[in-house]
């Protein structure tokens, strides 16, 4: 694997904040590590998309252990998700490629902003 150009600490550093937030709120990195991998390593904006998907989905299942051997997660109520989820990343991977990214960017700030709001009000 080449070595980024700014060497490895940066990428770690994103990782280590998008596990972080995956393990305090059982998911979530992907809102953290997009912007992080954009800005601040330097990854084009489709890269920075698809690059946090591939990082998330380790930290979701190791979240997901966590919380299931600690007993907070029961796997029967939580397979419908699963079944929508894995329907909505497959059309959303199929998406991905022709979507303009300004939009993407767009719609990936309001889902953000739209977390905030209820979290704050919640």
């Amino acid at each position: 694997m080449k070595q980024p150009e700014h060497g490895w600490l940066r990428p770690a550093l994103a990782g280590a904040a998008a596990g972080l937030i995956n393990g305090f709120f059982g998911g979530g990195g992907g809102m953290v590590l997009v912007p992080l991998l954009a800005e601040w390593c330097g990854l084009g904006q489709r890269k920075a998309f698809a690059t946090s998907v591939a990082v998330i989905l380790p930290l979701c299942a190791l979240s997901a252990a966590i919380y299931l051997f600690r007993g907070g997660l029961e796997l029967m109520p939580a397979l419908p998700y699963l079944a929508g989820g894995l329907a909505g990343g497959l059309l959303g991977g199929r998406l991905f490629k022709g979507l303009n990214m300004t939009w993407l960017r767009r719609g990936f700030a309001l889902l953000i902003l739209y977390g905030g709001v209820r979290a704050l009000l919640g």
